[in-house]
């Protein structure tokens, strides 16, 4: 269950991506850092998906890849799966669409989810 985003330059776009969080352009997502990395939710005003899941972003030589986490304790439903990685999508494509060629998700676990 990956997010990935084919880009020339994978590392710049998540810079890009965080910085639009930060500055508020991008408010459905929120992303913590701790010694581990980055971590992004999905935020709506209802809170309905916050901390349903967590992406995890690593750079790849062309792509950036978002591997979906659990909460601590808990799993990731199928509905969330699919509410975090098409909306996350659905930002790329508004946002960054002059920043990467493609975006697609995988349908089963990958190595670097956890589920």
């Amino acid at each position: 269950m990956a997010l990935r985003i084919k880009a020339t330059n994978p590392q710049d776009l998540l810079t890009k991506i965080k910085a639009g969080i930060d500055e508020k352009r991008i408010e459905t997502w929120r992303y913590i850092t701790n010694a581990n990395g980055d971590y992004f939710t999905h935020v709506t005003p209802n809170k309905q998906w916050e901390g349903k899941a967590w992406l995890k972003p690593s750079v790849q030589e062309d792509q950036l890849v978002f591997n979906i986490v659990r909460p601590e304790g808990k799993n990731v439903s199928k509905k969330a799966y699919a509410v975090y990685h098409g909306r996350f999508a659905e930002m790329i494509l508004a946002h960054f669409d002059n920043e990467f060629t493609t975006v697609w998700a995988t349908a089963l676990a990958k190595p670097g989810d956890l589920v």
